[in-house]
């Protein structure tokens, strides 16, 4: 998967060290159970890349610099690609000031966010990414408008012997890709993702997704959280965000202008590292050991899961649907690439 990804996307123009890390930033996803943000979105991504609305050749700059600030200018390069400087360039900031915060501008869909989020992880810092999603799909409170995106947002905190506790959630009930999945196989959508933008009624058939709007979590709340991340990572950035949002899966060429920004914040400016993991450690075995509500089979923890499924998948390969397989032999047969299914 890592090296049919890496090979679709320098046939498509990437430079072959560019298309390393965007691919090992896609398989990641898959591997740790985000299958809507990895090699499920590469034909989409492929697509992109030979309009010409990403950029396969892009030069990735600083505009302002300061001590643990930085906005980034993407050069609509893959948003994989954005992030990982940003991730990296927080990171640094953070290791001379104890906090590095870095805006994005004109960049793109980057897929799964927990992995950005894990990358300050094993520095011993904690890692905060958020970003403007690349298409609305989701109405303000009490609208029928479409004028918000399911904005993920996503949080990194480094664990001594239990796994890094990783949150990685959309701002709607479910995240688009999850709703693409089901547009793919057809399976019906539970009542709470979507409503009618008409009639407000549920929207549980996926032929039916184009008449609907997302569903915030917690209703005023996740919406109200969608906003403040719109503003912060669109508008703060000099990013799209509301009206101005490009839906980078229509036809066209129009670069998307997405937003995003990553927080890196050094654990050893506050107390030492390992007495830090070892708290997080301590709270975490609480709390998964506290008593069970009825109904309830056991406590997860944000990170857990993921690190079981990294494991596992790792160790036993990654199960993808046969439509999906289907796709990406197509792709590689318009890429004239060697299929998946013959490696």
């Amino acid at each position: 998967m890592l090296a049919f990804t890496r090979d679709a996307l320098s046939a498509c123009g990437v430079p072959d060290a560019d298309a390393a890390i965007a691919a090992k930033q896609m398989i990641e996803a898959d591997l740790t159970g985000f299958d809507a943000h990895g090699i499920f979105r590469l034909k989409a991504y492929c697509e992109t890349l030979k309009s010409g609305r990403v950029n396969p050749k892009a030069t990735i700059k600083i505009v302002q610099r300061s001590p643990a600030t930085a906005l980034v200018d993407g050069d609509n390069a893959m948003g994989h690609l954005v992030i990982t400087y940003a991730a990296n360039l927080a990171i640094e900031l953070a290791k001379a000031s104890g906090i590095g915060w870095v805006g994005v501008h004109s960049s793109n869909h980057a897929g799964a966010a927990g992995v950005y989020a894990e990358m300050p992880v094993a520095h011993n810092m904690v890692g905060i990414y958020a970003a403007v999603s690349t298409a609305n799909h989701m109405a303000p409170w009490g609208g029928s408008e479409p004028l918000l995106g399911t904005n993920p947002i996503a949080f990194g905190i480094p664990a001594g012997v239990e796994a890094p506790v990783v949150l990685d959630i959309a701002t709607s009930l479910a995240s688009f890709g999850t709703v693409r999945q089901h547009v793919i196989s057809g399976e019906r959508m539970p009542d709470g993702w979507m409503v009618n933008s008409k009639t407000g009624k549920p929207v549980n058939d996926p032929k039916d997704v184009k008449d609907g709007v997302m569903l915030p979590i917690g209703g005023h709340k996740g919406s109200g959280l969608a906003l403040m991340i719109g503003l912060l990572g669109g508008v703060l950035n000099s990013a799209a965000f509301g009206r101005d949002v490009i839906d980078f899966t229509l036809p066209g060429t129009e670069p998307t202008n997405t937003g995003q920004f990553m927080v890196a914040i050094d654990v050893a400016r506050f107390l030492p590292p390992e007495q830090f993991k070892a708290e997080v450690d301590r709270h975490l075995v609480d709390m998964r050991s506290s008593k069970l509500l009825p109904g309830f089979d056991a406590i997860r923890m944000p990170g857990e899961g993921r690190r079981q499924r990294r494991a596992d998948r790792t160790a036993n390969g990654v199960a993808l649907p046969a439509g999906l397989i289907k796709q990406l032999d197509g792709l590689a047969a318009d890429l004239k690439l060697t299929p998946l299914t013959a490696r």
